[in-house]
This record gives C-alpha cells, sequence and structure tokens, in this order.
C-alpha cells in the first residue's frame, strides 16, 4: 500500500498537473522509486535535511472543483494577453515562444474566440508597449543583460527591442481573430493586466464576473493577471490549450497547477465548451 502512494506521488512530481512539491522524512521509502541517475542529485541535494522531495496528488480536488463550476455565458469575457509578434511570431521574435507552441495556442484561441462569439461573449484584448528609454531598466533585466544570459531556454532572447510603441514586435498576431467589436487594452506595461490599465473598469461596466484567459506567458502575465482578478474577486478560468510560455515547459506547468490549486479554474477547450453549451433537455419515456 505504502509503495502505491509513493508510485502515485513520485508519477505527480514528475510534472502531471496539480503537483507540487513538499517533503517526506523517511529518505529511504521514496528514493528507490526514482530512476538511478535522479537518486544520486537526490542524496547530494538532501544529505544535510535527510528529505526526500516528492509530490502531493490533488487529482480529486481538481476533478471535483471542475464538477462544481458553473459558467454563465452573459457575465464572461475572453482575454487574450500579449498575443503580439514579439512573442509569437518566430520570425522576428525578441522574447519567442517555440515555434510549435505558437501555432498551438494561436489555434486554441481563434478556436475559443470563434466558439464564444455565437453567444455574444465579449472579446478582450490586452497588449504591452515598453518605452525605449525603459526597456530593461529593472534590476533583474539588466542583470540578465549584463551577465549575457537569455530569458528563454530554446533561444536567444533580446529584451532591448522588446515591444517597443509602434515596432514590427508590439503588433498582434495577424493570424489572431481580431474584429472591430472586439476590446483593446494597449496600456499594460507589466505582468498584470489589471495593473495600471482600465481592465477592471472595462469587465465592470460590460457586468463580467468570469475571465476566460489566454495568451502568454504563462508563469508571467498569465498568471499575473489570474492573481489580479482574483484578488478583485472574478472567476478565474484559464484555457490550457490558449496558453503557453517563452521560459519552459517546466514553469509553464508549474504556473497551471498552482493557478487550479488556489486560484480558479484550468480547463481545455473541449471542457469550457461542454460548461458553455446550453443544458440538455430531459426528455420523459412517454417522449413527451
Amino acid at each position: 500500500m505504502m509503495g502505491q502512494k509513493l508510485a502515485k506521488s513520485y508519477a505527480w512530481r514528475r510534472g502531471l498537473l496539480g503537483g507540487s512539491a513538499v517533503s517526506l522524512q523517511s529518505r529511504g521509502a521514496g528514493i528507490w522509486l526514482l530512476p538511478r541517475r535522479e537518486r544520486r542529485h537526490h542524496r547530494r541535494r538532501h544529505a544535510m535535511s535527510g528529505q526526500v522531495q516528492l509530490a502531493v496528488d490533488r487529482t480529486a480536488m481538481v476533478r471535483a472543483m471542475k464538477a462544481a463550476l458553473r459558467i454563465e455565458p452573459a457575465h464572461c469575457a475572453v482575454v487574450t494577453i500579449d498575443c503580439q509578434r514579439g512573442n509569437l511570431d518566430p520570425t522576428i521574435a525578441s522574447l519567442p515562444v517555440p515555434e510549435a507552441e505558437c501555432t498551438r495556442v494561436l489555434a486554441g484561441l481563434n478556436r475559443l474566440i470563434a466558439s464564444v462569439r455565437s453567444q455574444a461573449i465579449p472579446v478582450v484584448h490586452v497588449d504591452t508597449v515598453y518605452e525605449p528609454s525603459l526597456l530593461a531598466t529593472h534590476p533583474f533585466e539588466r542583470a540578465m543583460l549584463e551577465a549575457k544570459q537569455s530569458f528563454t531556454p530554446h533561444a536567444q532572447s533580446d529584451f532591448t527591442r522588446h515591444k517597443s510603441p509602434g515596432s514590427p514586435e508590439s503588433a498582434l498576431m495577424p493570424e489572431l481573430d481580431v474584429r472591430t467589436e472586439d476590446y483593446r487594452v494597449s496600456s499594460k506595461r507589466t505582468f498584470d493586466s489589471f495593473y495600471g490599465t482600465q481592465l477592471e473598469i472595462l469587465l465592470r461596466s460590460l457586468d463580467v464576473d468570469t475571465l476566460l484567459i489566454g495568451g502568454c506567458n504563462t508563469n508571467t502575465c498569465v498568471l499575473a493577471t489570474a492573481f489580479g482578478a482574483y484578488v478583485r474577486g472574478f472567476k478565474v478560468v484559464v484555457l490550457s490549450d490558449c496558453v503557453a510560455s517563452a521560459y519552459g515547459d517546466d514553469l509553464h506547468r508549474f504556473a497551471l497547477a498552482n493557478i487550479q490549486r488556489r486560484l480558479g479554474w484550468v480547463l481545455s477547450l473541449d471542457e469550457l465548451e461542454d460548461k458553455l453549451a446550453p443544458p440538455r433537455k430531459l426528455v420523459s419515456r412517454s417522449g413527451r
């Protein structure tokens, strides 16, 4: 029985959504579930504390929360975050999301937008621009440049030209389904889409209480916006088919796990469409 529990915990430690690290005091109980190379790593890492990091399985909690979720289309809005060429166009991106992820996210966003337009759910596009004089002025960004390091592990980033006003990098992706009836918030200057913008005022004026969020990056702007929405009392729903990260799949998965275990819901598009579908009519046995 103990072995089954440890094996299940190890599966979550390998990166499935819903797991986060906790400590297990019994060093010998869990380490032999790890590959040999990882055993050596864990012995070195925890030699002083005598602890092995395993994960918590919250699958049941996540499943129950999804079952409890009710979404009213009349009070929803889609919010896309930073779907700009500086992130999603591999030919010019200064902070590039992996190309395959760009394709996946844009396809997911367009499917999301198409599904909500038929229900008159408003679509809000939030994007970021940085004044050239303010680029790379944050101490962490400046240190990254001085250390000659890249924010993105799979390609070289160039934060010195990232989405300045009027630049090609600042433009929304041409493949994104943007229409004249959509709303646009272009005053975002940091991770949180609410901070220093009129997004909250817009959403309140539309009588919105539920946000359907997509865009990038999952672990920065999407996560910060989820926090911003949560503290303002909005219901947060992040679409897993519609988000990606330039910073690595590990941080993408961490952000989704963090959101669904404390801030809101992480749904696939199939799950969302089921939630938005009108309730099925019950047919009596007599057929009437």
